[in-house]
């Protein structure tokens, strides 16, 4: 309802979504930079996690988000969640997927809480045909559901051998394919005749790497590298850049004890199968809005700057003990907002000793057998 000495200047608004909404889209995606704009303009009051099957047409959970831009004092940099999914009762006769409803009493209850605004506030909820007490309200800054997601390289290490069952992957390299492959379309001669000196050079290409089988096996790229640009300048054969590549790729193939290989600049070349990505989290007492723009491709030397001692410090504890040759690629770092309100929520509960199940395994055999008797002649 707008409030305030101009109409619509102040409002607040309650909108209920599935789940969606929570976490879809990775961090700099669409949804997370919605999420993202409404918690660091603080407009996010709270999020009510209702019970599921309540809507005619659907059986899944809903959530209630109370939007404002008039938040008390108290409330201010602050979101609420509140658990409901407890409180609801079983309709007499369901409508469709419609078979829970909540009581005006709950209702009461759940407006309540969120009144009261406490964190750790618990109620007596029914858990299973028993009653437990459970956390139904919890406060976080806002800070506390933004992240940086960091990508982590490591080196690329590649073997390379010189053997007739990888030199027969050059065929599978698009670029040395191409090459009897004619850029004409009307001349048939033509493009009889560059198909047919196409081959030659993949026959010429294809005998060239093959005079480097008896060398057996490299463990650097480099050596490898250099063995190939020396045989070529012998046999006359100009080895365009892309052709190297595609050879590099048939007859490479990744080797943990290889030497790492290196780029012009003597720098690692990253593995793109065990590139991984960190959800670092934004670390306390950071002011929000975060120091990057909003959109597609913007720059993040800003959000580095700020971030870039936490960055190292959590790759330093959580990464490099497991993997010491990885590094950051800082360029790639995004950001991302999610609200995981179950996650929150949830109460770890142990499985039963093996010995109970056991019993009753047993015992359900035994019961088995008991039925069977009277089947079985």
């Amino acid at each position: 309802m707008p409030t305030g000495t101009k109409t619509g200047q102040l409002s607040k608004i309650a909108i209920v979504f599935n789940g969606s909404p929570l976490f879809s889209g990775d961090a700099g995606s669409g949804p997370s930079n919605i999420r993202r704009w409404i918690i660091e303009n603080d407009w996010l009051d709270a999020i009510v996690a209702l019970p599921d099957q309540l809507f005619y047409n659907t059986g899944i959970f809903t959530y209630v988000w109370l939007v404002t831009n008039r938040k008390p004092p108290e409330r201010r940099g602050k979101v609420q969640l509140i658990d409901g999914t407890r409180f609801y009762q079983k309709m007499k006769k369901s409508l469709n997927n419609k078979r829970n409803e909540i009581s005006e009493d709950q209702i009461r209850f759940l407006t309540q809480v969120y009144g009261n605004y406490q964190d750790g506030e618990t109620a007596e909820v029914p858990i299973n045909g028993e009653t437990e007490t459970r956390v139904i309200s919890r406060i976080f800054e806002n800070r506390e559901f933004g992240f940086l997601k960091v990508t982590v390289e490591r080196p690329l290490r590649m073997n390379f051998e010189a053997t007739p069952e990888r030199i027969a992957r050059l065929d599978e390299q698009t670029a040395f394919a191409n090459l009897a492959v004619s850029k004409k379309r009307k001349d048939k001669a033509q493009v009889e005749r560059e198909e047919q000196e196409g081959r030659k050079q993949q026959d010429a290409i294809r005998a060239l790497v093959a005079t480097l089988e008896g060398n057996g096996r490299y463990m650097d790229r480099a050596a490898f590298d250099a063995d190939l640009t020396r045989a070529a300048k012998r046999a006359g054969i100009k080895l365009a850049a892309p052709i190297k590549k595609a050879i590099f790729a048939a007859l490479g193939e990744r080797d943990p004890d290889a030497e790492i290989c290196r780029d012009g600049k003597g720098r690692s070349e990253p593995d793109s199968e065990l590139r991984d990505t960190e959800n670092i989290p934004v670390p306390p007492g950071t002011t929000l809005p975060l120091p990057m723009d909003f959109g597609p491709d913007k720059p993040n030397d800003r959000l580095i700057a700020t971030f870039r001692d936490e960055i190292d410090a959590y790759i330093a504890r959580e990464v490099l003990p497991h993997v010491p040759d990885a590094w950051v690629d800082y360029d790639k770092t995004k950001v991302g907002y999610e609200i995981p309100i179950n996650r929150h929520f949830y109460v770890y509960k142990p499985p039963r000793p093996l010995d109970e199940i056991e019993a009753d395994i047993t015992k359900l055999e035994g019961e088995i057998a008991g039925l069977l008797k009277g089947l079985v002649p």
